[in-house]
Protein backbone atom coordinates (compact mmCIF):
# COMPACT_ATOMS: atom_id res chain seq x y z
CA UNK A 1 0.00 0.00 0.00
CA UNK A 2 1.86 3.28 -1.34
CA UNK A 3 1.07 6.73 -0.27
CA UNK A 4 -0.08 8.67 -2.94
CA UNK A 5 -1.20 11.94 -1.73
CA UNK A 6 -0.95 13.85 1.94
CA UNK A 7 -3.18 17.27 1.87
CA UNK A 8 -3.16 19.26 5.08
CA UNK A 9 -6.39 19.94 5.79
CA UNK A 10 -6.14 22.71 8.80
CA UNK A 11 -2.67 24.26 10.06
CA UNK A 12 -2.07 25.79 13.44
CA UNK A 13 1.24 27.63 14.26
CA UNK A 14 0.36 27.34 18.24
CA UNK A 15 -0.98 24.88 20.79
CA UNK A 16 -0.55 20.94 20.84
CA UNK A 17 -2.51 20.16 17.68
CA UNK A 18 -0.02 21.40 14.57
CA UNK A 19 -2.29 19.89 11.62
CA UNK A 20 -5.27 18.33 10.63
CA UNK A 21 -4.33 15.98 7.56
CA UNK A 22 -6.31 13.30 4.91
CA UNK A 23 -3.92 10.65 3.49
CA UNK A 24 -5.01 8.86 0.23
CA UNK A 25 -3.30 5.16 -0.42
CA UNK A 26 -2.96 3.68 -3.86
CA UNK A 27 -4.71 6.96 -5.32
CA UNK A 28 -8.61 4.35 -4.14
CA UNK A 29 -8.86 4.75 -0.56
CA UNK A 30 -8.59 8.35 2.08
CA UNK A 31 -8.25 8.47 5.42
CA UNK A 32 -9.22 11.80 6.97
CA UNK A 33 -8.12 13.64 10.14
CA UNK A 34 -5.03 12.49 11.41
CA UNK A 35 -3.86 14.92 13.77
CA UNK A 36 -0.22 16.04 14.18
CA UNK A 37 0.25 16.71 17.42
CA UNK A 38 3.29 18.58 19.55
CA UNK A 39 4.25 16.36 22.21
CA UNK A 40 6.75 16.89 25.07
CA UNK A 41 9.82 15.08 22.95
CA UNK A 42 8.63 14.87 19.44
CA UNK A 43 6.09 15.28 17.06
CA UNK A 44 3.63 12.45 16.47
CA UNK A 45 0.71 11.77 14.41
CA UNK A 46 -2.81 11.05 16.12
CA UNK A 47 -5.61 8.13 14.16
CA UNK A 48 -8.89 9.21 13.78
CA UNK A 49 -10.94 8.43 16.45
CA UNK A 50 -14.19 8.33 18.02
CA UNK A 51 -15.38 9.07 21.88
CA UNK A 52 -17.26 5.98 23.66
CA UNK A 53 -19.90 6.40 25.85
CA UNK A 54 -18.19 5.55 29.07
CA UNK A 55 -15.67 8.80 27.78
CA UNK A 56 -12.47 6.81 26.25
CA UNK A 57 -11.36 7.48 22.78
CA UNK A 58 -11.34 4.46 20.57
CA UNK A 59 -9.17 4.85 17.08
CA UNK A 60 -11.31 4.28 14.13
CA UNK A 61 -8.87 3.39 11.51
CA UNK A 62 -4.86 2.84 12.87
CA UNK A 63 -2.19 0.78 11.41
CA UNK A 64 -1.68 -2.67 12.46
CA UNK A 65 1.77 -2.98 13.40
CA UNK A 66 4.59 -0.70 13.79
CA UNK A 67 6.23 -0.46 10.33
CA UNK A 68 3.50 0.35 9.12
CA UNK A 69 3.29 3.60 11.31
CA UNK A 70 7.02 4.57 11.29
CA UNK A 71 6.30 4.93 7.30
CA UNK A 72 3.54 6.80 8.06
CA UNK A 73 4.78 8.78 10.56
CA UNK A 74 7.95 9.26 8.53
CA UNK A 75 6.32 10.46 5.57
CA UNK A 76 3.56 12.58 6.53
CA UNK A 77 5.96 14.64 9.06
CA UNK A 78 8.29 14.82 6.12
CA UNK A 79 5.80 16.65 3.99
CA UNK A 80 4.52 18.59 7.25
CA UNK A 81 8.17 19.78 7.62
CA UNK A 82 8.70 20.61 4.28
CA UNK A 83 5.14 22.73 3.65
CA UNK A 84 6.44 24.70 7.53
CA UNK A 85 9.90 25.60 5.44
CA UNK A 86 8.03 26.30 2.52
CA UNK A 87 5.94 28.48 4.64
CA UNK A 88 8.64 30.41 6.82
CA UNK A 89 10.70 31.15 3.23
CA UNK A 90 7.30 32.96 1.51
CA UNK A 91 6.89 34.97 4.91
CA UNK A 92 10.01 36.42 4.14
Amino acid sequence: MEITDIQFRQMYPTGRLRALVSVTFDGTFAVHDIKIIDGPDRLFLAMPSRRMPDGRYRDIVHPVGPEMRQALEHRILGEYQREMSQSMQNQV
